[in-house]
This record gives C-alpha cells, sequence and structure tokens, in this order.
C-alpha cells in the first residue's frame, strides 16, 4: 500500500506546539515551507539539508501546506509576534549592543 499525505504528515499536541510535522520528526510543515518558497531550495536541496526525509516527505509537507494555507500562516505570524513581544520586553541582546556600540564609534 502506497503512504497517504496522513502518513507524512502528524500533528501532536506535546510535539511542536501541535505544529503540522513530518512524520517521525520534530521538521514542521512551515520550516519545508520557506526552504522552498521563501528561500528558493528544490525538493532536492531540501534532502541535502534533510536527510532523513525522503522526497515524498517534502512533497507531502508543501501540499499539507497549500491544502491548510491560512493557519499555518496564522501559526507562523503569531510565532513572529511572539518574537517581537519578546524583544519588545527583553530590549537588544548583547551582540546588538556591542555592534550599536562600534557603529556608533566608526560614524
Amino acid at each position: 500500500m502506497e503512504p497517504t499525505l496522513a502518513q507524512h504528515i502528524d500533528i501532536q499536541p506535546d510535539k511542536c506546539g501541535g505544529k503540522p510535522c513530518i512524520a517521525g520528526t520534530r521538521i514542521r510543515v512551515w520550516d519545508i515551507y520557506v526552504l522552498h518558497e521563501r528561500l528558493g531550495k528544490s525538493p532536492d536541496e531540501i534532502l541535502t539539508d534533510y536527510p532523513e526525509l525522503s522526497l515524498a516527505d517534502v512533497h507531502a509537507a508543501l501540499a499539507y501546506y497549500f491544502d491548510h494555507q491560512p493557519e499555518i500562516d496564522a501559526q507562523m505570524k503569531a510565532a513572529d509576534d511572539f518574537v517581537d513581544q519578546l524583544k519588545a520586553l527583553t530590549g537588544p541582546g548583547p551582540l546588538a549592543e556591542k555592534l550599536a556600540r562600534r557603529d556608533s564609534i566608526s560614524s
């Protein structure tokens, strides 16, 4: 029997915050989407980065993303908003402060 999309994608509340992942991994569907659509990596290049995946896994993740695009886009935005909130609360980190001092000295 051939694997189905459901056999490639797994959602568990206690894994990756309940985000859809490639079955048997902690690689989120949105990670594959970002690599492919935003960073321009081909499925074969993604396999180079993640040799534990199959080509079918990569294509299943992309199919799942496009079947659930509004939901996953909302999850990515919520994660970005959370990071922005943390940055606002904690201020710049030591590296950012060091770079800012260096830039002000060289100006």
